[in-house]
């Protein structure tokens, strides 16, 4: 069933998340500060629309949640539009503002020299996000410190694969820009990398996620039964 809080909160933190994120990177705001710029929306808008829409805010990480059954594929459908459609708002208003919004695509160095090589990283990236998300937030294992954590890990993520790939780890982010910018919609490896990497790296994180909390419940032996000692009997003596 629809539902228009979930679809605005989802459409609202993606577009921050786009608007602020690759914002950062056309403004020249470097490496870090682009790192900073997407964890902390994702930091803030956990704690903002978390009981809403569980913040999302990633194509990937709704399609892990789906896969655990956290939501139904019905209600993925309208996160993925309204994930998009944010997204798409968001690159549409900064290439009016800035004009030329290159700066702030996902784009690496991996992504056209070797794009199989982008699309492993992107799924390794992608696999630590997903899985700070299931056990912060879904598995609870932090409380309120769950938003602190998986905005963190995605400023490292970003640290570390922003040269090489832009770091996306979210087809959103990608292609909210790449409709104004690289990386083309007519390149196959758009898709590999920046689509295909992150669907991959989010279910490998819910695998692993299953193994991690499957516990396995050992049955405690069945007590012996104790055996009754036969009773005494004493024979009575009669005396002559």
């Amino acid at each position: 069933m629809f539902n228009s809080k979930v679809f605005l909160a989802e459409f609202i933190g993606t577009f921050a998340l786009v608007f602020i994120g690759a914002g950062a990177g056309i403004a020249g705001a470097g490496l870090l500060g682009v790192a900073l710029a997407h964890g902390l929306v994702v930091l803030t808008f956990i704690y903002t629309f978390g009981y809403i829409s569980g913040t999302h805010i990633n194509p990937a990480v709704t399609f892990a949640l789906t896969l655990n059954n956290t939501i139904k594929w019905g209600q993925a459908v309208y996160y993925w539009i309204a994930q998009f459609a944010g997204a798409a708002l968001a690159g549409y208003l900064l290439s009016l503002f800035y004009g030329d919004v290159s700066n702030g695509a996902t784009i690496g160095t991996l992504s056209t020299s070797a794009p199989i090589l982008a699309m492993i990283v992107e799924v390794i990236l992608t696999f630590f996000l997903v899985n700070a998300i299931l056990h912060n937030a879904v598995g609870g294992k932090s409380g309120a410190f769950a938003g602190l954590a998986i905005g963190l890990t995605l400023v490292v993520a970003i640290l570390v694969g922003g040269p090489l790939t832009g770091a996306s780890l979210n087809p959103a982010r990608t292609f909210g820009i790449a409709i104004f910018a690289e990386p083309s919609f007519a390149n196959v490896y758009t898709y590999v990398v920046y689509l295909f990497g992150p669907l991959i790296g989010a279910t490998l994180a819910l695998i692993a996620y299953g193994f991690f909390t499957d516990v396995d419940v050992e049955k405690e032996p069945e007590p012996i039964a104790k055996t009754e000692k036969p009773k005494r009997t004493t024979r009575k003596t009669t005396k002559k």
